[in-house]
């Protein structure tokens, strides 16, 4: 039984050179940094109207459970 422990791990592991250096999207093109308020305003808008639908849809789930669980305990 040969119990050579640690000393035959090595710990070498070699890294790239350029760790340093990250990749960038291919789309790096430099704007004015103005914003339309418009787009800013239709996103807005886009997303105000998907959380309303959300919520209606919720509270009219609720209300017909609560119906129907009315109409239930009512017989």
């Amino acid at each position: 039984m040969s119990d050579k422990g640690f000393a035959d791990n090595q710990t070498s592991i070699e890294t790239p050179n350029d760790i340093g250096v990250a990749e960038k999207p291919l789309s790096n093109q430099t704007t004015s940094g103005r914003v339309d308020i418009n787009v800013l305003k239709s996103k807005l808008q886009e997303s105000e109207s998907k959380e309303f639908k959300k919520n209606i849809t919720i509270l009219s789930v609720l209300i017909l459970a609560l119906s129907v669980l009315g109409i239930y305990l009512s017989f």
